[in-house]
């Protein structure tokens, strides 16, 4: 009899792992399908971020032209105009009080993470792809996919996508424990075989040429001791402020779906105790110890953000003896 527990007990467990694996696998296909869909269909779709109980509203069209160009425009519909928009490799931002400018970027910066319209594969060494079941989005059947992380130092996302095109229909951003942080819920979507009159508008349209960025090693004073498994580093300089005109230290990191911003500056005051935000799924911390200001910001956990903020380290010169903790 103890045998043929044993027995089962093993069939069990091998049978549960393929059944995960399979579920995974099947889980990334969704996952693939969506990216192709973000990159290749005609589509023109409304929905809405919802957040701290409120609701901002944006406008969204893509296509590609008969050479594969993509085109694509991003509208906010509340508030001060910003429009984002996406020629191939070019993008252009509109925004109030400014002069429309370009950027070298395949892809829009917005709040549908990039990732999901690129090579998935680079996530998986820190988060699960889970197929949880269909439900009803949109007036549409959907498939949940859930991209599940690994570790406690970020935040899950439930996608929902439409079982014809694999379009997203909703996306979530899920604590740890359940809770519902941020929503961009699809209020309206139309695939079409051609392209929208606004998208060939902004094909006969000549975009300002994109800025050039010096690519250049920038020397900080400061750096991160600690961050999660994945994150690496997009950029790091010194700038000033736009706001107050203060000169920081800023690094910009990634796992390729999560962003981390680190700000770092001389501060008047010697001591000021942590003080934090939330934004939906967005903590803004800051702190200042012996008269270093520390912000952190990103879609991650408040224990997340002061890890990373307790643990920033000054570069040790080559003739100092020892290191400087903020």
């Amino acid at each position: 009899m103890k045998f043929l527990l044993t027995l089962f007990a093993l069939c069990s467990f091998f049978s549960s792992s393929y059944v995960l694996a399979a579920d995974s696998e099947n889980a990334k296909a969704w996952l693939e399908r969506l990216s192709q869909s973000l990159r290749q269909l005609n589509f023109n779709t409304s929905f809405v971020v919802v957040k701290n109980n409120q609701a901002e509203p944006y406008h969204w069209l893509h296509g590609v032209d008969e050479n594969s160009l993509e085109l694509e425009i991003l509208a906010r519909l509340n508030g001060p105009r910003r429009d984002i928009l996406r020629k191939g490799n070019t993008v252009s931002y509109i925004e109030p009080e400014q002069e429309v400018y370009s950027v070298n970027a395949s892809s829009l910066t917005g709040p549908i993470p990039a990732i999901f319209s690129s090579d998935i594969t680079e996530l998986e060494s820190n988060y699960r792809f889970i197929s949880v079941g269909r439900s009803r989005v949109l007036g549409r059947a959907a498939q949940l996919i859930r991209v599940v992380p690994k570790d406690n130092h970020r935040f899950g996302y439930w996608l929902w996508l439409d079982q014809h095109s694999a379009m997203l229909l909703k996306l979530a951003i899920i604590s740890r424990k359940g809770k519902l942080l941020e929503q961009v819920q699809f209020t309206h979507l139309d695939i079409t075989d051609s392209l929208s009159e606004n998208l060939l508008q902004l094909k006969a349209t000549e975009l300002p040429k994109a800025v050039a960025v010096k690519e250049h090693e920038a020397n900080l004073m400061w750096q991160t001791s600690w961050l999660p498994d994945g994150f690496t580093a997009l950029k790091v300089d010194r700038h000033r402020m736009y706001s107050n005109k203060k000169a920081v230290e800023f690094m910009h990191f990634s796992d390729g779906l999560v962003d981390i911003s680190v700000y770092v500056n001389p501060s008047e005051d010697k001591q000021r105790p942590l003080e934090y935000a939330h934004d939906g799924a967005t903590i803004v911390l800051n702190q200042v110890n012996n008269a270093i200001e520390v912000s952190v910001v990103g879609k991650i956990p408040l224990n997340t953000a002061k890890k990373i903020a307790n643990g920033l380290v000054s570069v040790v010169p080559v003739h100092a003896n020892s290191e400087q903790k903020p």
